[in-house]
This record gives C-alpha cells, sequence and structure tokens, in this order.
C-alpha cells in the first residue's frame, strides 16, 4: 500500500469517526476536518459551514462553506464546496468535474446578488444567510476565490487560477485534493506550484546583481521590481506570498499604510528612495545571463519575508492609481534557502528583517523555546492511566508540521504498533490546537471563533509578551494543566452535536463559550476548576461535564440569537460583546459542580509542591551525572578555565570539589552548578579537541 493510499485510508476512518461521534453527516465531518488546514495554510480565514444546494432558474447551486472578514482591506471572498467520494481507494477527478462543481459556487454568489432568490429563500437558513452578507458586502468585495476541497485526486495540476470575473469583481479557483491535503498534513507543504515566473507569466525578467561570494551558505541577489509587476503577481497569489513573513502569520494586518500610497499617487518618482523595499526568500531560481547582466526568470516558492504592507499597498494602489505604477519600482533582497533549511532559516531572516519594527513575538515560529519545551515534555511526560485506562501514554505535541506522521512512518509496521499504544491518535494536538485550548480558558472565545491563525497570532501576543519574565511557569505543571484543558475542550466537542437543544452549526463557537463560560463563573466565586484532578483521571468528572453542557446550552442561546441587525451567527461569535453577553447570563449548574471547585491558594500549594519534587529530582540527576564524569573530567576542566581566565574565584572551588571524587560527593547544589559551568565553557573548547 503506497503512503497515499495509506493516508487516504486513515483520512476516512478518521471522518467517519467523527461524524459518528459528533452525529455529523460524512460531508460535514470531512469540510471541519479540512477547514482548519485551510486556516493553518494561509488559503482563508476562519471558515464558517454554509450548506446549501438548490436551483435558481435552470442553474445548479451549491455552497459548503464561506470566509469572509469584513476588517481586512484585501476583501477576499471564498466560497467553498465539498466534494466526497466515498470509496476505500483513492478516486481521480478530472478538469470536466471540477469545472461543473466550481460553477455551482459561481452560479451561488450570481444568484445571491438578485433579490427573488434571496427573497424566496427562508429567512433562517443557510442559503439566505450567506447570500444576504454577499449582497451587504458587495462593494467591499475585491476578489472570490473558489475552493473545492475533495479527497480525490486531481489530475490538471492548477493552483490559484484566473477564471474571469462576476459583476467586475475578478475571480480565482483553487482546488485542494488529496495529494495537496497530505503533503500540508505531513509536511506543511502546500505550495509546489507557487512558482513565480517573472518573464512567462508577468511580463519580463527582473535584472539581479548577486549579492553572495561562491561558497557562501546560501545564494543572494539585488533586485529592483517594477511595481506593476509586483502587483500582479500579489493579484495571483495574494497572501500566499506573505506565509512566512512574520506579520502574517501572526495575523497582525494593520490597515493599508496610507503614506505609501499617498506617494504612489502623488509622487511615484519617489517611491524607490522613500521605502525601505522588500525582503524575500525562494527555495530556487532561474537566473539567467542574456548579455547585459543577470536576470531572475523564476523562483520556486517565492516568499515575501519582509514588505508585506508594502506590497499590499501597491497592488491596492493597481485600482486606485493604476497610472502611476508605472514609475514606482521597489528594491528587493533575495535569498535563495533550500526547503530542508527553510524552517531554521526562513524564520530568522524575518525576524532580523523585521527588526527595525517592533512586532509582537517576532520569533514566535516553530522553533521559539517555548515550543521546543512543551514537544520536549509531550514526549516524557506519561499521562496517568487513570480510572478508565489500563496503561500509561503520552500526548503528542506537533510543534512543526508534519512530526507526527514522520515519527510514525519511518517505523515498522510492529513499532507503528507500539507508537500507536503510547501515543494514541486522540491524543495528539498541534499549535493552533494548543491554542484553541489556552484562549478558551483564557477567556477569549470571541478570539479563538476568529480562526486557527488569528487565535494562534493572539497567544503569540499573550506568550511571547512575558515569555522573558516568567518562562519558568511555562513547566510541567502548566504543561499537565494544558492537557487537562484539552481533555475538557475535546470531550465538549463531542458531546454538543448529541444534545437535543443543538440544532446543527456552530459547534466550534459553542465548545470555545462554553469552557470559557465555566471558567469565568468559577473566578466570580473566586474558585478555579480542579484542573490536576482531570488530569489524574484523563477524563472530565461528570459534575463538571454536566455543568460544561449547561454552560454549552447557554452559548448556544447566544450565540443563535444575535442583536437585531446582526443576522449572521459566525460573526455575532466573533465580537467581544457576543462573550460580554455570556458572560453576564445566569447559568444553573448545580451544586456538585460549586463543590468540585478548587480555593486558588490550593491550585498553587499544588504547583509549589511539584515544582520541588522536580528540583530534588534535577538536583539528583545532576549529581549522579557529576559522578559518572571522574574526578579526572573535573580536573581537566578546573586546568581549562583557568588557562583562558574564564573562571570566577567560586567557580574554581565547585570544580576543585567535583575533582575530589570519589573520596567526597559534591552536593546536589553544587553539581548543578558544576554542570552550568561546564556549559559555560564548552564554547571555548579548541575546534579539534
Amino acid at each position: 500500500m503506497d503512503e497515499l493510499t495509506e493516508y487516504h485510508r486513515q483520512l476516512m476512518a478518521e471522518i467517519q469517526g467523527d461524524a459518528d461521534a459528533m452525529g455529523l453527516i460524512t460531508s460535514e465531518a470531512f469540510l471541519e476536518k479540512i477547514a482548519d488546514v485551510l486556516d493553518e495554510a494561509g488559503e482563508v480565514t476562519s471558515l464558517s459551514q454554509c450548506y446549501y444546494e438548490g436551483k435558481f432558474g435552470s442553474k445548479a447551486v451549491q455552497v459548503d462553506a464561506y470566509a469572509w472578514d469584513p476588517t481586512d482591506e484585501e476583501g477576499v471572498l471564498s466560497v467553498v464546496i465539498c466534494d466526497l467520494a466515498l470509496s476505500e481507494q483513492p478516486q481521480s477527478i478530472d478538469k470536466t468535474e471540477i469545472s461543473r462543481l466550481l460553477k455551482r459556487l459561481v452560479e451561488f454568489v450570481v444568484a445571491a446578488k438578485t433579490r427573488d432568490f434571496r427573497e424566496n429563500l427562508e429567512e433562517t437558513s443557510n442559503g439566505f444567510v450567506l447570500s444576504d452578507l454577499i449582497a451587504r458586502a458587495w462593494k467591499q468585495i475585491n476578489k472570490i476565490k473558489l475552493i473545492l476541497v475533495t479527497n480525490r485526486i486531481n489530475k490538471s495540476r492548477t493552483d490559484a487560477q484566473s477564471v474571469g470575473a462576476i459583476g467586475g469583481i475578478p475571480v480565482t479557483s483553487n482546488v485542494w485534493d488529496l495529494p495537496r491535503i497530505h503533503r500540508f498534513v505531513s509536511s506543511g507543504q502546500t505550495r509546489e506550484d507557487l512558482v513565480v515566473d517573472f518573464a512567462e507569466t508577468f511580463g519580463e525578467p527582473v535584472p539581479v546583481l548577486k549579492a553572495s561570494y561562491d561558497g557562501a551558505p546560501f545564494e543572494s541577489y539585488i533586485a529592483v521590481i517594477p511595481g506593476a509587476q509586483l502587483a500582479e503577481i500579489y493579484e495571483k497569489w495574494g497572501a500566499r506570498l506573505l506565509e512566512a513573513n512574520v506579520r502574517s502569520f501572526l495575523q497582525a494586518r494593520n490597515k493599508v499604510n496610507r503614506g505609501i500610497r499617498d506617494t504612489i499617487r502623488d509622487d511615484p518618482n519617489m517611491f524607490f528612495s522613500y521605502n525601505n523595499g522588500l525582503t524575500a526568500t525562494a527555495e530556487s531560481v532561474e537566473i539567467a545571463d542574456i548579455g547585459e547582466g543577470l536576470f531572475l526568470m523564476s523562483a520556486s516558492n517565492f516568499q515575501i519575508v519582509n514588505g508585506g504592507q508594502t506590497t499590499a499597498s501597491i497592488h491596492a494602489a493597481r485600482k486606485l492609481a493604476p497610472e502611476q505604477l508605472k514609475d514606482v519600482f521597489v528594491q528587493m533582497k533575495l535569498t535563495v534557502v533550500p526547503s530542508e533549511k527553510a524552517e531554521d532559516i526562513v524564520p530568522l531572516i524575518s525576524q532580523f528583517a523585521n527588526s527595525q519594527n517592533k512586532v509582537n513575538a517576532a520569533d514566535f515560529f516553530a522553533n521559539h523555546p517555548f515550543h521546543v519545551r512543551i514537544e520536549e515534555f509531550s514526549r516524557r511526560i506519561l499521562a496517568p492511566s487513570g480510572d478508565e485506562g489500563y496503561r500509561e501514554t503520552k500526548w503528542f505535541y506537533e510543534r512543526a508540521r508534519g512530526q507526527f506522521a514522520d515519527e510514525r512512518g519511518r517505523r515498522s509496521i510492529g513499532d507503528r504498533k507500539k507508537f500507536d499504544a503510547e501515543f494514541p491518535r486522540s491524543q495528539f494536538f498541534t499549535k493552533t490546537d494548543l491554542a484553541k485550548f489556552e484562549n478558551s480558558y483564557r477567556c477569549l472565545p470571541h478570539e479563538v471563533s476568529l480562526g486557527a491563525q488569528k487565535n494562534f497570532g493572539k497567544l503569540a501576543q499573550l506568550v511571547g509578551a512575558d515569555w522573558e519574565k516568567k518562562k519558568d511557569s511555562y513547566d510541567e505543571v502548566w504543561f499537565k494543566r494544558l492537557i487537562a484543558k484539552a481533555i475538557i475542550f475535546r470531550n465538549l466537542e463531542k458531546l454538543v452535536p448529541q444534545q437535543e437543544w443543538y440544532a446543527g452549526g456552530y459547534r466550534a463557537n459553542i465548545v470555545t463559550y462554553a469552557l470559557a463560560k465555566i471558567v469565568h463563573d468559577a473566578d466570580q466565586k473566586q474558585k478555579l476548576l480542579d484542573l490536576d484532578r482531570v488530569w489524574a483521571l484523563q477524563r472530565v468528572p461528570s459534575n463538571l461535564e454536566r455543568a460544561c453542557l449547561a454552560a454549552a446550552q447557554a452559548a448556544n442561546a447566544v450565540i443563535t440569537n444575535p442583536p437585531s441587525g446582526i443576522r449572521n451567527m459566525s460573526e455575532w461569535a466573533k465580537k467581544q460583546a457576543c462573550w460580554a453577553d455570556l458572560a453576564k447570563r445566569p447559568v444553573d449548574y448545580g451544586e456538585d459542580f460549586w463543590e468540585s471547585l478548587i480555593d486558588p491558594a490550593e491550585a498553587q500549594a499544588a504547583t509549589r509542591s511539584a515544582r520541588q519534587a522536580r528540583q530534588l529530582t534535577s538536583g539528583i540527576e545532576a549529581q549522579r551525572e557529576v559522578v559518572v564524569q571522574g574526578a579526572d573530567y573535573w580536573k581537566s576542566l578546573l586546568e581549562f578555565g583557568k588557562s583562558i581566565r574564564k573562571l570566577t574565584v567560586k567557580e574554581q572551588g565547585i570544580l576543585r570539589a567535583c575533582a575530589q571524587l570519589p573520596h567526597r560527593i559534591p552536593s546536589e547544589k553544587q553539581s548543578l552548578a558544576a554542570l552550568a559551568i561546564a556549559d559555560k565553557l564548552e564554547q571555548f573548547y579548541p575546534k579539534d579537541s
């Protein structure tokens, strides 16, 4: 069985399992699973399911989901259609079938603009909600994206393809098929088709100067790119050009810079002098020497890591001052970073390129110490078997996309069974999952409702801002309590669709609001949820589960009954006012819920006790390592440190104490200090030692 077939089998099993557990039809479960993929990949922001199928005249119309952010000046409306083939083996889909499905989306958008279509729909129906939104927002829409998601294999490799216009608004189409979904899930790679062909597709090659010496770690070039060409490239690829950009990654979308716009409109000849330009990366480039110097012909996986606002502003000027763009030129620094080094190098280029303008949590990527620490905990800390289990397991944290699949895939069939037992798939979670659990508990359900990446950006700001001050607080106790939050959150995800009051839709909003509500109401009584008990049991106690469902019912009532003038419930759930409404609403939890809560002092005592036990263990481990190294090692380290004059008097005394082994065993405190001294001196070792 090849890798793609195995992935398809696993995907279908998960979808069917989710559908059964959550009371969804199979296509809904599939789309719900893919929604986070599309969000994390930068394809859409905060996808909302909105199934509608019908006729408008003789035309078949259909839509399964949409994404629209009225605060985003790019004005992109994304409409999604789902195609799920219920077969054991992956099936193929041809261009004709793709066109037929995408045409249904087109016809829905066209119909949504007409009053006749809207007036024939029930006002509470999905079709009316979305068509009403489209009609109201039409003047703000600058681009329409048609997206097909399917578990079939697309034989016609096209991406971000222009397919004309609707009412003067440009339309592009995109297909997320089985191989593309698999690429993202297994490695985070979605962009194999993002090749910017400057020479063929975008008018002309770009003249460049080589800025790196032969044998340098990376190729580098300096270029000057015409503004009109840059605007055209951005028109095709949009925010996907900015996926590696810190600001794009953290979804910190500010208003388009008015100063840049004014310069383009009033003084385009001075744009080059006034603007700092772009910093870009590519996995590979085609450079041609055509007699007049070097020219950039094409770039594979071209990414703008600094200058996203400049690019978006130039793109906006394409409409506002198109005649001025011919006089606009932008400086660009381009570094070629092979794919195998991109994860480590591109974030650093982005971080340092953005350093002249402060960016909150600029380095909060997969290699940030926070993520590395959580990953280390997840590989080491055993979760209790609880009162319903029979063996200890672990929770697998995937700090970099594809780690879980890679760890499992490189094992033999026999070892995979051991891996699956140690790391059950139900105990696998990603960075954006972590952000959902944590920000729900921090009573920010309206932020969680904004979508995976925007919510992750919020967590990045919160954690990144206090990491240097309070990094020690993100310890094993914090990790265990994080898992307890995950257990509560995921239990609610399963239970909500089974409730009589649940009418379908908005499950994700209801879950985050419900968790936030019980935390908020406990806090009002100066109490806390007993997360340590949830960790110990590895399940939600029945009294807490009942309270969660009571909060979920209240959340459902608030979300599905927005104030007058607001028709779109998904948009209502993204507003702080929605959370304020639920926060003040009384909920009858039952006395046993209040009795299950704990005092903050009790939680703090448990934290102190756990940290003291860990410090003791660390001291014993340090002492053991000092003994294993032996007296000769510590004597030689002492002499080396003295020879390069890098030891204080106190540090020399500690090393002398270790050098008296085995006649005298250093204390735990001395042992910890000795290992720290060894780490400090390591950087001064001769290179050939």
